[in-house]
């Protein structure tokens, strides 16, 4: 009785061959190779009546079976052929030239193989086998799970029956061998990607543009809306736009680089004053003052120097005023050292005295002594704009030697510009 290796052992061949069991061994073939068995040669010679004077063959090996008879009248002893039956032993059949041929039992339907089995001939006999993908269980073929016999996969192996196939991870696809996986360039198949695409080894990223950043869903780009992220990053206003934003500036200013806003002179570029007025540029805006602020009895001597004339129509008033203009921004620091009033004129033997005459009732300013011909006006409290104040600063000089004294006035101007720069 032979062995059916095939059968009994598990995964007998790898790589997907299949196995084909034949007499003291089996064998490790493609699954689309043809296979004829044979166990020898044919037999050369035809049987013979005299076979019995030869040893006989044994029936495994199909020979005849020669029977003789003797004839009476040859003489005693002597054995002739009367007659001659031929017998093949199972398997074979006698062919018309006296050779035993062996039976493909497979061909003449004459085997006990399944429906699910494939028969092979061989001499003498047939074999069953199971269908490519499937193995024997008893006299049962069941499906061979590949997937657990062995890794032909790169990633995952799927059994069906009587087979398998492969599939790969996502990021990757089949290559042409079937069983390993390459990678899918994603940014090139499909353009996943709204902005800017990378491919990785098995996946991809994306990137946006500037201005830009991912959504959620890591391929979808929104707009970063640069402006709520400070209120600094413009000096006045900022406008979001699709990928950027943009800094503008109010009335009376220009941009100046991207965010900054510097203010418009438009005494130098474009005013409506008159000829007789003088224009005054100050934080987004001008204004226009008259050229000869002198009023009666004071006279016009100098640009902005009004002198009293005569001096007796001012007595107890100051004897000169000057009219001064000056800007300060909205919302400014204080104390804040903004204005510096200084005598024209040093005479001997004289005192000064510095003091605010008028315009500070709500106690902005406060004027400090710097020296006996100066002082400094300071700013106490911050002021909004926009604001015009009239602030009369008064020095009075004590003449230690005539003792009398005479007081010269400096109005000044201050507009409060509406931003605080």
């Amino acid at each position: 009785r032979y062995i059916d290796e095939c059968a009994i052992v598990a995964d007998a061949c790898k790589g997907g061959m299949k196995c084909v069991n034949h007499f003291g061994g089996y064998l490790c073939l493609p699954q689309n190779a043809q296979i004829f068995v044979s166990s020898g040669d044919e037999p050369s010679q035809p049987a013979e009546p005299s076979a019995p004077a030869n040893p006989p063959q044994s029936p495994g090996q199909g020979q005849s079976e020669v029977q003789t008879h003797v004839q009476p009248g040859r003489g005693p002893g002597r054995r002739v052929s009367s007659s001659r039956i031929l017998r093949c032993t199972p398997g074979f059949i006698l062919d018309e030239q006296n050779y035993c041929r062996d039976i493909d039992e497979c061909t003449r339907g004459r085997h006990t193989c399944s429906a699910d089995q494939i028969c092979y001939n061989t001499r003498g006999s047939f074999l069953c086998q199971c269908q490519p993908g499937y193995q024997k269980n008893g006299d049962q073929c069941v499906d061979r799970d590949e997937c657990l016999l062995s890794h032909y996969c790169m990633h995952r192996c799927v059994n069906t029956p009587g087979s398998y196939y492969c599939e790969c991870n996502s990021g990757y696809r089949l290559a042409s061998n079937n069983h390993s996986c390459v990678d899918v360039n994603e940014c090139q198949v499909s353009q996943p990607c709204e902005h800017q695409c990378h491919n990785l080894i098995g996946s991809f990223i994306c990137q946006c543009n500037r201005g830009f950043e991912l959504a959620p869903d890591s391929v979808s780009c929104i707009d970063i809306d640069e402006c709520a992220y400070s209120p600094y990053m413009c000096q006045y206003a900022c406008i979001n736009t699709p990928g950027e934003y943009s800094c503008t500036c109010p009335d009376g200013y220009q941009l100046q680089g991207t965010r900054m806003c510097q203010d418009i002179n438009e005494c130098e570029t474009s005013h409506e004053c008159t000829e007789e007025e003088m224009c005054w540029n100050y934080y987004g805006g001008y204004r226009c003052y008259p050229r000869n602020p002198c009023e009666d009895p004071y006279v016009r001597t100098s640009e902005n120097r009004c002198v009293c004339q005569p001096t007796t129509a001012c007595r107890g008033g100051p004897q000169s005023i000057v009219y001064k203009y000056m800007s300060i921004h909205s919302d400014r620091t204080v104390p804040a050292d903004i204005f510096q009033i200084q005598a024209t004129n040093i005479y001997p033997n004289t005192h000064n005295t510095f003091r605010i005459r008028a315009g500070n009732e709500k106690g902005e300013f406060f004027l400090r002594r710097s020296s006996n011909v100066s002082a400094m006006l300071v700013l106490t409290k911050s002021l909004e704009g926009p604001l015009e104040l009239i602030v009369d600063l008064e020095m009075i000089t004590h003449h230690t030697v005539a003792n009398y004294r005479t007081s010269s006035l400096l109005r000044l101007t201050i507009i409060v510009g509406p931003y605080a720069f």
